[in-house]
């Protein structure tokens, strides 16, 4: 999505305003605008060339999919259907991008073709589409796009841009979560390392969709409902020098009373903690006590500081059990602590340690519902250490390599013609990965006897779906199309319509929404599928139809390629 355009597209006001709980179901009326001219230069070359041979209003079909699953992984999650069905019903050509394109289209272009552009809508192109967040696998057509051929081909690189990103990194943060386990709860902190103000928004959504909790963005926040969080910076701690910068000095107790002295109560608690914990009470950094109380008399009942600005165990932990003593002494309930640096395992045990202690020693038991936030370039890897030597972080803030997708910039999604005037198409390559299945197609999902996923069905349009306990003879989309079997114990088409005669026929999903079907078609998948390190491979086969149907296609193509030996070129000289 383009930033200056969604401004134009959300309803500021009416939003501040709303604080109704189904607020993030507020995603289903926003009008997300992409410009049609937010395509590449080809798209326009190929449409004038259609118009020019009159050939522009032929029906076509395109299916758009990717040929692996992302990070060597067993499936992917798709995203970016709703921003797909906003920009086709908002597309339109303004007079200034058909002036545009006048510039940048050959001087011989015939001026009618730019009057012809004004004209185009989607109202002639239907959409049928996997509903976001669904589990996805490669090869497996997620959106079929139909309509006049003209306009079907001028929405290839807008419908790649909002479909390869929003699932790539939706997919990423499934694998972190996988990775984390269910118990540690995760945030996306990516916002200042994503690739511009759209990526990063972009990023907080779908890793939200993906599995995280949370994120730092407020603007995801404001717009998709996304929880949001944060704490403070070490720049934060550094900006404080002595305890007379802490403003104002007293607090009220919770329940009411009279003002209290805040940092001679710390102080007070900081020398029985240095005592407890066998601490010089003068290496601690009098600047950073100063900076944890300024935050705790503004933040009593959400404190949580970052603790290793300067040393963790003899300085940063040491003032937060006194700051954390000293609130609850008040009646208040701080929240834990972050570290952004280290040894996140070991730092975690040892602080987990000492709230123990103090919980015991001091005869505070609420210091053992304390959290423990980490950060600190965590990537798929690091988290998957973290559970297994079971540490103590109960939350973990991730951002660079979730934003970035580290190990894998692209989805490559790809666009490939299937059809046109009825006429199954096809590409055909050296490269066998590259060849495409001709015709239209339907996609069955078939489940095992205990409710799983285990292969993905393209049948032709014109065929009956699969009959569940009945043996089907499918082929393979690898091994060179081997002969497979399956007894299907259900079956389900993955796709439904969703966009026809310019309007949007089904319900968009709210994030909300889109994140708890993601969950649950994660966890139907067999455990084979899900593993982060050489998965199980998912089984995506066609029916015995569009096998024939493919075999043809390619029989006729052979024989048409030598239309010269064929007595073509004699035809038309004669």
């Amino acid at each position: 999505m383009l930033m200056g355009e969604l401004r134009d597209s959300y309803d500021f006001e009416s939003m501040a305003a709303s604080e109704n709980p189904e607020y993030v179901a507020m995603e289903q009326s926003v009008r997300l605008r992409v410009l049609p001219i937010l395509t590449d230069l080809y798209q326009f070359t190929m449409a004038y060339s259609y118009w020019r041979s009159g050939r522009h209003n032929e029906h076509a079909v395109f299916e758009l999919f990717f040929r692996d699953n992302p990070f060597s992984g067993g499936f992917s999650l798709f995203a970016g259907l709703t921003d797909c069905l906003l920009f086709l019903r908002n597309f339109r050509f303004s007079e200034e991008d058909v002036a545009y394109l006048q510039t940048v289209l050959p001087p011989d272009t015939d001026p009618a073709f730019f009057s012809f552009l004004k004209t185009l809508d989607c109202s002639g192109v239907s959409i049928s589409s996997v509903p976001e967040g669904t589990t996805v696998f490669a090869r497996v057509p997620l959106l079929e796009v139909s309509g006049p051929l003209a306009v079907v081909q001028l929405l290839e690189t807008s419908l790649l841009c909002l479909v390869n990103y929003a699932s790539l990194v939706c997919t990423n943060a499934a694998r972190f979560r996988l990775a984390a386990g269910s118990k540690m709860k995760l945030t996306e902190l990516g916002l200042r390392r994503a690739q511009g103000p759209d990526g990063g928004l972009s990023a907080s959504r779908y890793s939200h969709i993906g599995g995280f909790d949370a994120t730092s963005n407020v603007m995801a926040g404001r717009l998709f409902g996304v929880p949001v969080s944060g704490t403070m910076a070490h720049s934060y701690v550094t900006s404080f020098s002595s305890l007379e910068e802490v403003m104002p000095r007293v607090m009220k107790p919770s329940g009411g009373g009279e003002e209290v002295d805040f940092v001679t109560l710390a102080l007070g608690w900081l020398r029985r903690v240095c005592d407890l914990l066998g601490v010089k009470a003068e290496n601690v950094h009098e600047g950073e006590l100063a900076a944890f109380l300024s935050y705790a008399v503004a933040y009593p009942r959400n404190f949580l500081p970052v603790i290793d600005t300067y040393s963790v165990k003899s300085c940063g932990l040491p003032c937060f059990c006194a700051v954390a003593l000293s609130l609850f002494e008040l009646g208040y309930q701080p929240l834990g602590i972050r570290l952004d640096s280290g040894d996140l395992h070991r730092l975690s045990l040892e602080v987990r340690s000492v709230f123990s202690a103090c919980s015991t020693h001091f005869g505070v038991e609420k210091f053992l519902s304390l959290i423990i936030v980490g950060t600190n370039g965590v990537d798929e890897q690091s988290l998957r250490d973290l559970k297994e030597k079971k540490s103590e972080i109960d939350v973990m803030g991730v951002g660079t390599h979730l934003v970035t997708c580290t190990h894998q910039p692209s989805l490559g999604c790809v666009y490939k013609l299937v059809e046109v005037s009825g006429q199954p198409k096809m590409k055909f390559s050296e490269d066998s990965e590259k060849t495409t299945l001709p015709g239209r197609k339907n996609v069955y999902r078939l489940l095992d006897s205990e409710g799983r996923p285990c292969l993905d069905l393209l049948c032709l349009s014109n065929e009956p779906p699969p009959a569940v306990g009945t043996s089907i003879q499918c082929y393979l989309l690898t091994r060179g199309n081997a002969s497979h079997c399956v007894t299907p114990h259900q079956v389900s088409s993955i796709r439904q319509n969703f966009f026809s005669s310019g309007q949007i026929t089904s319900p968009l999903s709210s994030v909300a929404e889109s994140r708890v079907r993601a969950q649950k078609s994660i966890h139907s998948l067999h455990p084979g599928h899900k593993c982060l390190k050489k998965p199980d491979t998912y089984v995506v086969a066609m029916s015995e139809k569009l096998y024939l149907l493919l075999c043809d296609v390619r029989a006729k193509n052979t024989t048409s390629s030598n239309f010269l030996c064929n007595g073509y070129e004699t035809q038309q000289n004669s």
